[in-house]
């Protein structure tokens, strides 16, 4: 089965559409289509359903997918291993993010990776812990740099010690606290970012028995520190993800302080491909320049 055929179907499954997904292979709409075509009657099945404004997949599209990524996965790292062995460092990496690596890690690390090795292409894509487990844990992410990940295999590099702080609005009476603890802020109108989606912050509500007077909840992390900044409430983060945000939020420590650990994880790290191993090297010796 051709590997290319199995890539156009996963970017239109991806993009659901197959013009998005002509313009990111670089060929036609109408290429796209055949392509798709040539695939279906191969397979004896409909993988999509034309809509309104795309595509979709169909049921058979669905239970297909899981199988076609094997076959690109497999095509990709038969190119890259040739390419390494002569000399040639190609390839491509999809790199799972925690919201926080994104903005502070990633433009330095790909910047120095790209230098490096312009031929390998980085896919990178922000989720929250949840998704990334779910999304390595089918292949469709080659690593995921962030916290630990939950009910999911992987190996893990370890990076960096985060600590999570309080984010109070400036003036606030716990700013003023000789000893801060997580409990003391179940009294105070609450702002939580991505709630219920494995994040550090969940864990340490859930560890502490904490029960918030929870009164908001965003997307964004820079969203809630805005929020915090005009008073409508306390709350939790990285203090990574605050060291470029210089707005009136006051950044409290904890008593004990509440660390947690950053790192790589990869779903096994003796099958990774080498423009993946290369991409890890990069991360490591940029991570410790940065912290």
């Amino acid at each position: 089965m051709d590997a290319i055929k199995c890539q156009a179907f996963l970017v239109a499954a991806q993009r659901g559409s197959f013009t998005a997904a002509a313009q990111e292979l670089g060929y036609t709409q109408s290429g796209i289509t055949r392509m798709i075509n040539a695939l279906e009657e191969e397979l004896g099945f409909r993988v999509f359903a034309r809509v309104r404004g795309g595509v979709q997949l169909t049921d058979n599209g669905h239970r297909i997918l899981p199988l076609l990524e094997n076959i690109v996965r497999a095509y990709q790292q038969v190119e890259e291993y040739s390419g390494d062995i002569c000399g040639l460092v190609r390839g491509t990496v999809s790199v799972g993010c925690y919201y926080s690596v994104s903005f502070m890690w990633m433009p330095q690390i790909i910047r120095k990776f790209q230098k490096r090795y312009p031929h390998i292409r980085v896919n990178m894509l922000e989720r929250s812990n949840r998704d990334l487990a779910t999304l390595l844990a089918s292949r469709r992410l080659d690593i995921c740099v962030g916290a630990r990940l939950s009910e999911v295999d992987y190996e893990w590099i370890p990076l960096y010690r985060d600590e999570m702080v309080a984010w109070l609005p400036q003036g606030h009476p716990l700013t003023r606290a000789k000893q801060l603890t997580p409990k003391m802020l179940e009294g105070e109108t609450f702002i939580q970012p991505l709630p219920q989606q494995d994040t550090e912050l969940d864990r340490l509500l859930q560890g502490e028995n904490l029960s918030m007077n929870l009164r908001y909840s965003t997307q964004e992390a820079f969203t809630t520190y805005n929020m915090v900044e005009a008073g409508l409430g306390v709350s939790l983060n990285q203090r990574l993800i605050s060291q470029k945000w210089h707005g009136q939020v006051e950044l409290a420590s904890f008593s004990p302080p509440q660390y947690f650990e950053m790192g790589i994880a990869v779903p096994c790290l003796k099958e990774a491909s080498p423009a993946t191993r290369k991409l890890i090297e990069c991360i490591r010796e940029t991570v410790a320049e940065l912290i």
